[in-house]
């Protein structure tokens, strides 16, 4: 593709050599990744400045190069492109790349902090049920049709995503649904892409050691809203104190959801379960198996865009009906002691918030909550302590365990969460710094009826420790434990056995007291 073509919509401030007769055999912007004839677009990253790696780029048999400063000694047969910004160049350049993918389909975004996965997962479940093809770009995966693709980011880089929605249109597909990071708007990874709809969920505390303030989070989650045109659809969630400001200033049509103010869309909680929930929905009743009022805020929002998007509401509705949760996403087992294990994503104050509150709303005073959970390291510690304290408070056994800890040292991690419990809340807290021991540990103090929720990893298959991922899967260790506690005499857990895992595995010096586990049976 001749190079005048991939530029074109892209703000150049200056070009050094001939731009005119130069081809681009691909993009590149990961300099190990670039070959002869390659156009190589220096991006400066969070941590790596692509501008350091051109003179190896060059050597490698590039033509052309797209930067933010010009170098001082240059090649004579190089082509050298500048722009103001590299990361908004090459999302650009991308789109041109691969023929604008983004407008040969309905593509809608989904942004917030809560339930961006959930909303794209179930949409593109829904209306794979419905009988179109469909796409997701997701956390936990991308789809094209019935074909799955592991995702690696939160959201992709510009090439890899219009790279992903080219294959979509090749295959057919004439719906995307789509998880919209903040990250991803910020280092204008979707700034190209023509959305026909946007979502935004709510916004709480999250990403601070990313983003420089919680302002500055709402801002950037704005902007992608700011971004979509006069054709398109902004849905939002009217009841979130930042519903309305995140629809100021764009020029798409804007419809609110809500469960408890007047609305476009309205929905009631009617009753709920640990199998599911009756919702009334503009005026209609419906069973879903999905639970929670986040989830209703969830299934409202899908409905709302569902309708946007022309779909005949009946069947939205009978569609509706049969979805599953994401995975990772309250997700449930239960043996034959009537124990219920759920294991959930949630790594957020107001997540925790929301899947503890909608248990206990379910739940009888007979029926023990133990919550298992961990906070990730390398990541903001500010909401660490939050999250403990509310774990304390709305359950009656909280084991802190691992979590991703990365690079950060568990102890100091588990300082952090520690910090600030008071003596009631630390009567509640056990510590076993081996997350499987943890889980068996929970399940065994587990008696009929009772509840035990891990929490934080979700779909997560692995536990990332010194940049090392090992396998590690919370349902399957889950479904294991609950066996043995409760369905194999010959593998059950005793008293004698509880206490010889705290005394190996507990990391006891930040609390004041650990519970006695013979009053635990």
């Amino acid at each position: 593709m001749k190079l005048s073509e991939l530029l074109y919509g892209v703000s150049i401030k200056e070009v050094v050599g001939d731009i005119s007769n130069i081809s681009v055999n691909k993009l590149e912007f990961d300099s190990r990744e670039v070959g002869k004839s390659d156009l190589f677009i220096a991006i400066k990253g969070v941590t790596v400045d692509g501008h350091d790696f051109i003179d190896s780029c060059i050597e490698n048999g590039v033509n052309s190069i797209v930067l933010e400063k010009l170098p001082e000694n240059r090649n004579k047969d190089i082509c050298y492109v500048l722009v103001e910004d590299s990361s908004i160049a090459m999302s650009i350049i991308a789109s041109n790349y691969y023929g604008n993918p983004s407008m040969k389909l309905k593509l809608v975004g989904v942004t917030g902090t809560n339930g961006k996965t959930t909303i794209a997962t179930l949409l593109y479940q829904l209306f794979s049920d419905l009988g179109y093809p469909t796409a997701l770009l997701s956390t936990i995966e991308n789809k094209i049709r019935d074909r799955t693709i592991q995702s690696t980011h939160t959201t992709g880089d510009s090439l890899q995503i219009n790279q992903l929605l080219s294959q979509m249109v090749d295959e057919g597909c004439e719906y995307c649904f789509m998880k919209v990071s903040s990250h991803a708007i910020h280092q204008n990874r979707v700034l190209n892409l023509v959305f026909d709809g946007g979502i935004f969920t709510n916004i709480t505390h999250d990403h601070l050691d990313y983003h420089n303030t919680f302002s500055e989070y709402i801002s950037i989650k704005k902007k992608f809203f700011d971004n979509l045109g006069k054709d398109a659809f902004s849905i939002s969630n009217k009841d979130d104190k930042n519903g309305k400001q995140m629809l100021a200033n764009t020029n798409s049509r804007r419809v609110f959801y809500s469960l408890k103010s007047m609305a476009d869309y309205k929905c009631k909680l009617l009753e709920s379960r640990l199998d599911g929930m009756l919702l009334n929905i503009q005026n209609n009743e419906i069973w879903v198996k999905i639970i929670g009022e986040f989830n209703a805020y969830n299934l409202l929002a899908i409905y709302a865009t569902a309708i946007e998007l022309g779909v005949n509401k009946n069947e939205v509705f009978e569609k509706i009906s049969l979805l599953n949760p994401a995975e990772g996403r309250f997700h449930t087992v239960r043996n034959s002691k009537n124990i219920t294990g759920i294991v959930d994503y949630m790594h957020t104050p107001d997540a925790y918030e929301n899947v503890l509150s909608t248990i206990n709303k379910i739940r009888n005073n007979t029926e023990k909550l133990i919550i298992v959970f961990g906070c990730g390291g390398d990541r903001d510690a500010e909401k660490r302590p939050v999250m403990t304290s509310i774990a304390a408070n709305m359950s009656d056994q909280v084991i802190i365990t691992e979590d991703n800890p990365r690079t950060e040292k568990l102890e100091d991690i588990i300082k952090d969460m520690t910090k600030d419990l008071d003596p009631v809340q630390k009567n509640k807290i056990l510590i076993i710094n081996d997350r499987k021991q943890a889980i068996k540990t929970a399940c065994a103090l587990a008696n009929d009826g009772d509840i035990v929720l891990l929490a934080g990893k979700g779909h997560e298959k692995y536990q990332d420790v010194d940049g090392v991922k090992y396998p590690f899967d919370d349902v399957k260790e889950l479904t294991e434990s609950l066996n043995i506690n409760t369905e194999n005499p010959h593998l059950a857990i005793n008293k004698q056995q509880i206490n010889t895992l705290m005394r190996k595995h507990c990391f006891i010096e930040n609390v004041d007291h650990v519970p006695d586990f013979e009053s635990s049976f």
